[in-house]
């Protein structure tokens, strides 16, 4: 029996310089691996550190390759595996237009305010919703007001508890 994929969120910790991304990139793109949501950016820009998000699939053995090639890669300080540290927090923010006649927009803020999520621009015919959640959350309320138009922003996670993703110690 073929072992399950499962999803997880996997918090990277690096120095923020130039051509980091890139490697991380490359290392799932040259092992044919696919990233289903990336986010970066610079947490502490006095030590110069960014975490990257990185929301992926695999099998238990494909999970740990990465996990470990990413712990290999220079300027990695830190690799977590949130999904097996236990609970952890996960948001994504979207952009949502929905276009139509006026049933149909008003049915769409409806829909948006049931699901908590906030106009942010209209136009004759046109409005855009942002809405912060789960992906789960998100595609729910995609699903349900079925807009022309989505962009969204990428899975943010960090764990619950007392656990933190802290840089290394220098040697």
């Amino acid at each position: 029996m073929a072992e399950a994929e499962r999803r997880h969120t996997i918090s990277v910790l690096v120095e923020n310089e130039p051509g980091v991304l890139a490697r991380v990139i490359g290392l799932f793109a040259g092992r044919g691996y696919n990233i289903e949501s990336l986010t970066v950016a610079e947490v502490d820009p006095g030590r110069h550190l960014s975490r990257i998000n990185i929301v992926t699939t695999g099998t238990e053995f494909v999970i740990e390759q990465i996990k470990a090639l990413l712990a290999k890669l220079v300027p990695v300080h830190t690799v977590q595996d949130l999904t097996v540290l236990g609970p952890h927090v996960e948001r994504e923010l979207a952009l949502v237009k929905v276009t139509g006649d006026r049933e149909r927009l008003i049915e769409a803020l409806r829909i948006a305010d049931f699901m908590h999520a906030r106009l942010v621009d209209s136009m004759p015919g046109c409005l855009v919703f942002e809405a912060t959640g789960t992906p789960d959350e998100l595609d729910a309320l995609i699903e349900l007001v079925r807009p022309v138009e989505v962009s969204r922003a990428g899975v943010v996670a960090i764990g619950r508890g007392a656990t933190i993703l802290e840089a290394k110690a220098a040697a």
